[in-house]
């Protein structure tokens, strides 16, 4: 565990999150992971409940998450997650800038499935109130980048803070024929239907696929995704499993022989680093933070929207049990690299206590 440095003062702060704090997205389970970890680095973080329906929250949302911003202890540093803060206006929350964190996972505008005027509404609403913060937390180097270029925010006001990982076992990842496995959420971004096209035109190997996530979020989606399955052929082979909590995901991760991610678009991709780290073989997209998340050689990357693409490497691996084991291996080797909670929760512990001794000046 990573210590508090020896004389560091504590901190207070607020952690504002939308919605259910349980929610099973990475980006909420960072958020629980900064309140779990983030004591033991001297500092007093407390949980500030914001309404749900963001990033596309109206008016009366809105208005609520603002007032209890605005009403939050005048004292605490204020983390407001990324997934509200890009949504929310930025004039009112001029007076809280000096005491004002972003934690952006991926800028809202990226998101899948958006029509052009919402991602110009999400795109300038968030670049204003970037503009407020006085210190910028993001999971990965890929979208402090993006934040720079594209949302002016000075990286010298940025933090790269990436997610940590808990200890977990090695997955044996050795049967045949091969289990595959993919975890996230159904939305859009994740491009489940060309997962499914991909696996369309590898309908004589042997294999199966849990597709682990919720169907709730975006039940349009979930719909058509079923529908999708239906018009495939590979119902059968196909299980949409929702939701898991951790013991049952855990338990997915450790049948699991192959592990595939066909998302469009990764702020960071913590499944991915969770993948790596219990040396399962590792298909995914190139798209956003992914291509950085899964280091070179210890997964194949393929263009994300690109099905003929996923189909090669998808197929190549099935039918070959022994380079799926050798690509296991070095999976499991690059997973031993990324860094702990401890290491994540000190890093952002690091930056508000800079803020606060500012603050304090």
């Amino acid at each position: 565990m990573t210590l508090v440095p020896a004389g560091a003062p504590s901190v207070a702060a607020l952690l504002a999150v939308p919605g259910a704090l349980d929610a099973a997205t990475g980006g909420y389970a960072y958020d629980r992971a900064l309140l779990a970890h983030l004591p033991a680095q001297g500092v007093a973080l407390s949980h500030l409940a914001l309404p749900g329906g963001f990033p596309m929250a109206g008016p009366d949302v809105i208005a609520q998450s603002v007032s209890r911003l605005v009403e939050s202890d005048p004292s605490a540093l204020l983390i407001v997650d990324g997934l509200a803060l890009g949504a929310l206006p930025a004039e009112p929350l001029r007076p809280l800038a000096p005491r004002l964190v972003g934690l952006i996972h991926h800028p809202l505008a990226l998101e899948a499935g958006l029509d052009l005027k919402a991602q110009a509404h999400l795109r300038a609403s968030e670049r204003a109130v970037l503009a407020l913060c006085r210190a910028v937390i993001t999971t990965s180097a890929e979208t402090a980048r993006i934040l720079a270029a594209d949302y002016e925010v000075p990286p010298a006001r940025t933090t790269v803070a990436e997610p940590g990982l808990t200890p977990a076992p090695r997955s044996p990842a050795s049967g045949d024929p091969p289990r595959l496995l993919c975890v996230g959420t159904v939305i859009p971004r994740k491009a489940y239907p060309t997962l499914i096209e991909a696996l369309s035109g590898l309908r004589d190997l042997p294999w199966t696929l849990t597709i682990v996530g919720s169907l709730d979020m975006d039940v349009g989606e979930a719909a058509h995704l079923r529908s999708v399955l239906a018009a495939s052929g590979l119902a059968e082979r196909v299980r949409l499993a929702g939701a898991l909590d951790r013991d049952a995901l855990d338990a997915a991760y450790a049948e699991a022989d192959l592990f595939v991610h066909p998302s469009l678009y990764e702020g960071y991709g913590m499944v991915l680093a969770e993948a790596l780290q219990r040396g399962l073989p590792l298909v995914c997209t190139t798209g956003g933070a992914a291509a950085q998340t899964v280091p070179d050689g210890a997964g194949v990357k393929v263009p994300p929207g690109d099905a003929p693409a996923l189909r090669t490497a998808l197929g190549g691996l099935i039918a070959d049990r022994a380079a799926r084991l050798d690509l296991a291996a070095r999976a499991f080797a690059a997973g031993a690299t990324f860094p702990t909670w401890d290491d994540t929760a000190a890093r952002v512990a690091g930056v508000l206590r800079a803020i606060s001794q500012k603050v304090a000046a």
